[in-house]
Protein backbone atom coordinates (compact mmCIF):
# COMPACT_ATOMS: atom_id res chain seq x y z
CA UNK A 1 0.00 0.00 0.00
CA UNK A 2 1.27 3.47 -0.82
CA UNK A 3 2.62 5.11 2.33
CA UNK A 4 0.43 8.21 1.99
CA UNK A 5 -2.71 6.06 1.93
CA UNK A 6 -1.44 3.87 4.78
CA UNK A 7 -0.79 6.96 6.90
CA UNK A 8 -4.24 8.32 6.04
CA UNK A 9 -5.81 5.02 7.12
CA UNK A 10 -3.83 5.13 10.39
CA UNK A 11 -5.26 8.58 11.07
CA UNK A 12 -8.83 7.52 10.33
CA UNK A 13 -8.53 4.41 12.51
CA UNK A 14 -7.48 6.63 15.41
CA UNK A 15 -10.82 8.45 15.09
CA UNK A 16 -13.18 5.47 15.34
CA UNK A 17 -14.60 6.98 18.54
CA UNK A 18 -16.27 9.66 16.38
CA UNK A 19 -18.55 7.03 14.82
CA UNK A 20 -21.83 6.94 16.74
CA UNK A 21 -22.89 3.79 18.59
CA UNK A 22 -25.95 3.51 16.36
CA UNK A 23 -23.81 3.70 13.24
CA UNK A 24 -21.34 1.15 14.61
CA UNK A 25 -24.19 -1.27 15.24
CA UNK A 26 -25.31 -0.91 11.62
CA UNK A 27 -21.80 -1.35 10.25
CA UNK A 28 -21.25 -4.42 12.41
CA UNK A 29 -23.90 -6.22 10.36
CA UNK A 30 -21.55 -6.02 7.36
CA UNK A 31 -18.69 -7.24 9.55
CA UNK A 32 -20.73 -10.26 10.65
CA UNK A 33 -21.51 -11.06 7.02
CA UNK A 34 -17.82 -10.91 6.12
CA UNK A 35 -16.91 -13.04 9.13
CA UNK A 36 -19.47 -15.67 8.13
CA UNK A 37 -17.96 -15.89 4.64
CA UNK A 38 -14.48 -16.33 6.15
CA UNK A 39 -15.78 -19.09 8.41
CA UNK A 40 -17.18 -20.90 5.36
CA UNK A 41 -13.98 -20.28 3.36
CA UNK A 42 -15.98 -18.46 0.71
CA UNK A 43 -15.25 -15.37 -1.35
CA UNK A 44 -16.38 -12.06 0.13
CA UNK A 45 -18.27 -10.11 -2.55
CA UNK A 46 -19.28 -6.56 -1.64
CA UNK A 47 -21.31 -4.47 -4.10
CA UNK A 48 -21.73 -0.78 -3.27
CA UNK A 49 -24.87 0.66 -4.89
CA UNK A 50 -25.91 4.25 -5.53
CA UNK A 51 -28.25 5.74 -8.14
CA UNK A 52 -25.70 7.00 -10.70
CA UNK A 53 -22.67 4.91 -9.64
CA UNK A 54 -20.56 8.04 -9.87
CA UNK A 55 -19.55 9.17 -6.37
CA UNK A 56 -20.48 7.41 -3.11
CA UNK A 57 -20.68 3.88 -4.51
CA UNK A 58 -17.23 4.24 -6.06
CA UNK A 59 -15.89 5.56 -2.76
CA UNK A 60 -17.32 2.44 -1.15
CA UNK A 61 -15.78 0.10 -3.71
CA UNK A 62 -12.37 1.74 -3.47
CA UNK A 63 -12.19 2.12 0.30
CA UNK A 64 -13.51 -1.37 1.01
CA UNK A 65 -10.68 -2.76 -1.12
CA UNK A 66 -8.20 -0.58 0.77
CA UNK A 67 -9.65 -1.56 4.16
CA UNK A 68 -9.40 -5.27 3.36
CA UNK A 69 -5.79 -4.75 2.33
CA UNK A 70 -5.04 -2.65 5.41
CA UNK A 71 -6.30 -5.40 7.73
CA UNK A 72 -4.95 -8.23 5.55
CA UNK A 73 -8.32 -9.90 4.99
CA UNK A 74 -8.19 -12.42 2.15
CA UNK A 75 -10.57 -13.16 -0.73
CA UNK A 76 -12.30 -9.78 -0.73
CA UNK A 77 -13.85 -8.69 -4.02
CA UNK A 78 -15.32 -5.19 -4.20
CA UNK A 79 -17.71 -3.84 -6.82
CA UNK A 80 -20.10 -0.97 -7.42
CA UNK A 81 -23.17 -0.24 -9.49
CA UNK A 82 -26.20 1.99 -9.81
CA UNK A 83 -29.76 2.07 -11.02
CA UNK A 84 -28.39 3.82 -14.11
CA UNK A 85 -24.94 4.27 -15.63
CA UNK A 86 -23.34 7.72 -15.90
CA UNK A 87 -19.58 8.14 -15.26
CA UNK A 88 -17.11 8.15 -12.38
CA UNK A 89 -17.36 11.77 -11.27
CA UNK A 90 -14.18 13.89 -11.71
CA UNK A 91 -14.65 15.53 -8.30
CA UNK A 92 -14.75 12.11 -6.64
CA UNK A 93 -11.64 11.11 -8.57
CA UNK A 94 -9.84 14.27 -7.44
CA UNK A 95 -10.77 13.58 -3.81
CA UNK A 96 -9.14 10.16 -4.06
CA UNK A 97 -6.06 11.60 -5.76
CA UNK A 98 -5.72 14.05 -2.87
CA UNK A 99 -5.53 11.08 -0.50
CA UNK A 100 -2.71 9.45 -2.46
CA UNK A 101 -4.36 7.23 -5.08
CA UNK A 102 -2.78 6.89 -8.52
CA UNK A 103 -5.65 6.98 -11.03
CA UNK A 104 -5.48 6.45 -14.78
CA UNK A 105 -8.11 5.83 -17.46
CA UNK A 106 -8.23 3.89 -20.70
CA UNK A 107 -10.18 6.17 -23.04
CA UNK A 108 -11.80 9.54 -23.56
CA UNK A 109 -15.28 8.05 -23.79
CA UNK A 110 -18.11 9.57 -21.77
CA UNK A 111 -17.80 6.68 -19.31
CA UNK A 112 -14.12 5.65 -19.17
CA UNK A 113 -12.73 2.74 -17.18
CA UNK A 114 -10.37 3.91 -14.43
CA UNK A 115 -7.61 1.98 -12.71
CA UNK A 116 -7.42 3.21 -9.12
CA UNK A 117 -4.08 2.15 -7.63
CA UNK A 118 -3.46 2.17 -3.88
CA UNK A 119 -0.18 0.25 -3.92
CA UNK A 120 2.48 -1.03 -6.28
CA UNK A 121 0.47 -4.19 -6.92
CA UNK A 122 -2.92 -3.18 -5.49
CA UNK A 123 -5.68 -1.61 -7.53
CA UNK A 124 -9.38 -1.53 -8.27
CA UNK A 125 -11.15 -0.94 -11.58
CA UNK A 126 -13.93 1.66 -11.64
CA UNK A 127 -16.49 2.61 -14.24
CA UNK A 128 -20.15 3.54 -13.98
CA UNK A 129 -22.59 0.69 -14.53
CA UNK A 130 -25.95 -0.67 -13.42
CA UNK A 131 -25.76 -2.96 -10.41
CA UNK A 132 -26.54 -6.10 -12.45
CA UNK A 133 -23.81 -5.46 -15.03
CA UNK A 134 -22.05 -8.62 -16.19
CA UNK A 135 -18.86 -7.77 -14.28
CA UNK A 136 -20.71 -7.77 -10.96
CA UNK A 137 -21.59 -10.97 -9.07
CA UNK A 138 -25.02 -12.48 -9.65
CA UNK A 139 -25.19 -14.44 -6.38
CA UNK A 140 -23.49 -14.76 -2.99
CA UNK A 141 -22.87 -11.06 -2.38
CA UNK A 142 -23.76 -8.22 -0.05
CA UNK A 143 -25.42 -5.13 -1.53
CA UNK A 144 -24.49 -2.03 0.43
CA UNK A 145 -26.78 0.85 -0.48
CA UNK A 146 -24.89 4.14 -0.19
CA UNK A 147 -27.73 6.51 -1.09
CA UNK A 148 -31.39 6.70 -0.13
CA UNK A 149 -32.55 6.97 -3.76
CA UNK A 150 -30.96 3.63 -4.61
CA UNK A 151 -32.37 2.13 -1.44
CA UNK A 152 -35.88 3.22 -2.48
CA UNK A 153 -35.58 2.51 -6.22
CA UNK A 154 -33.99 -0.95 -5.96
CA UNK A 155 -36.80 -2.87 -4.25
CA UNK A 156 -35.31 -6.22 -5.31
CA UNK A 157 -31.74 -7.26 -6.13
CA UNK A 158 -31.51 -10.87 -7.38
CA UNK A 159 -28.92 -13.13 -5.78
CA UNK A 160 -28.19 -10.89 -2.80
CA UNK A 161 -27.41 -12.52 0.56
CA UNK A 162 -27.30 -9.30 2.58
CA UNK A 163 -28.85 -5.99 1.62
CA UNK A 164 -28.13 -3.10 3.94
CA UNK A 165 -28.51 0.68 3.72
CA UNK A 166 -25.54 2.73 4.93
CA UNK A 167 -26.63 5.94 3.24
CA UNK A 168 -24.43 9.03 2.97
CA UNK A 169 -25.13 12.66 2.04
CA UNK A 170 -24.39 13.37 -1.61
CA UNK A 171 -21.37 15.65 -2.20
CA UNK A 172 -22.96 16.53 -5.54
CA UNK A 173 -24.93 19.16 -3.61
CA UNK A 174 -21.72 21.22 -3.45
CA UNK A 175 -20.72 20.95 -7.10
CA UNK A 176 -19.57 24.32 -8.40
CA UNK A 177 -19.40 25.90 -4.94
CA UNK A 178 -16.35 27.04 -2.94
CA UNK A 179 -16.91 24.02 -0.63
CA UNK A 180 -16.85 21.49 -3.47
CA UNK A 181 -13.41 19.94 -2.96
CA UNK A 182 -13.69 20.01 0.82
CA UNK A 183 -17.04 18.22 0.79
CA UNK A 184 -15.90 15.51 -1.61
CA UNK A 185 -12.87 14.78 0.57
CA UNK A 186 -15.10 14.85 3.65
CA UNK A 187 -17.46 12.25 2.15
CA UNK A 188 -14.58 10.12 0.94
CA UNK A 189 -13.08 10.18 4.43
CA UNK A 190 -16.39 9.26 6.06
CA UNK A 191 -16.85 6.25 3.82
CA UNK A 192 -13.18 5.32 4.25
CA UNK A 193 -13.44 5.40 8.04
CA UNK A 194 -16.57 3.29 8.05
CA UNK A 195 -15.06 0.72 5.68
CA UNK A 196 -12.01 0.54 7.93
CA UNK A 197 -14.23 0.12 10.97
CA UNK A 198 -16.11 -2.76 9.30
CA UNK A 199 -12.88 -4.63 8.61
CA UNK A 200 -11.38 -3.80 12.01
CA UNK A 201 -13.98 -6.12 13.56
CA UNK A 202 -12.94 -9.12 11.47
CA UNK A 203 -10.96 -12.03 12.90
CA UNK A 204 -8.76 -13.01 9.95
CA UNK A 205 -7.57 -16.25 11.53
CA UNK A 206 -8.87 -18.32 8.63
CA UNK A 207 -7.43 -15.92 6.04
CA UNK A 208 -4.00 -16.70 4.63
CA UNK A 209 -3.40 -13.57 2.59
CA UNK A 210 -5.03 -10.69 0.76
CA UNK A 211 -6.69 -11.15 -2.59
CA UNK A 212 -8.46 -8.09 -3.94
CA UNK A 213 -10.49 -8.15 -7.12
CA UNK A 214 -13.03 -5.61 -8.18
CA UNK A 215 -15.02 -3.79 -10.84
Amino acid sequence: MFQKIKTHCDQLVSKFETITAERKELLSIISKYIQSKIAQDEAINLVYVCTHNSRRSHFGQVWAAVAANYYNIANVYTYSGGTEATAFNPNAINALKTTGFDISFDSTDANPTYIVRFGENESTTCFSKVYDNDVNPKSNFAAIMTCSDAEENCPFIPGVELRIGTTYDDPKAFDGTPQQDEKYVERSNQIAMECLYVFSLINPSTSSGTLIHNS
